[in-house]
């Protein structure tokens, strides 16, 4: 459950490392997988976190900046249609462009099968693993 000043994850190689929600699409009180929402970069990714080599010279966000998400892990259990239970260790999202397409070029790390449901068939091509 995403909600105002939740803080989150950028697991896709834009260049924000952890941003924060500053208002849910659609004027719901939280946001859950799938469900896309402003945010505001809060710390940006270094050349030399999480091994991304010389990728501070093509950062694509900058701190301060305010641009549309997708939430695509949330700590909160989701029940699935099937009845199964899936919870992950973090919130996570992935930047994307007023159109809809992802900012970056790559996603690291696993995202939820919920957004398959949602159509946002373009982050999961990206992604290396779906739970």
């Amino acid at each position: 459950m995403i909600q105002l000043k939740t803080m989150l994850n950028c697991i896709d190689n834009s260049g924000a490392a952890v941003v924060e929600c500053a208002l849910i699409v659609g004027q719901k009180r939280h946001a859950t997988i799938g469900d896309r929402f402003v945010a505001i970069v809060q710390k940006q990714r270094g050349a030399s976190d999480a091994g991304m080599g010389a990728a501070s010279a093509a950062n694509k966000v900058k701190r301060g900046d305010i641009r549309h998400a997708i939430v695509v892990r949330t700590k909160k259990k989701v029940q699935r249609p099937d009845g199964s239970v899936v919870r992950f260790d973090d919130n996570a999202c992935v930047l994307i462009n007023k159109a809809g397409d992802p900012i970056g070029t790559r996603v690291n790390g696993v995202v939820g099968a919920e957004l398959r449901r949602r159509k946002w068939s373009k982050i999961l091509s990206m992604a290396p693993v779906h739970a």
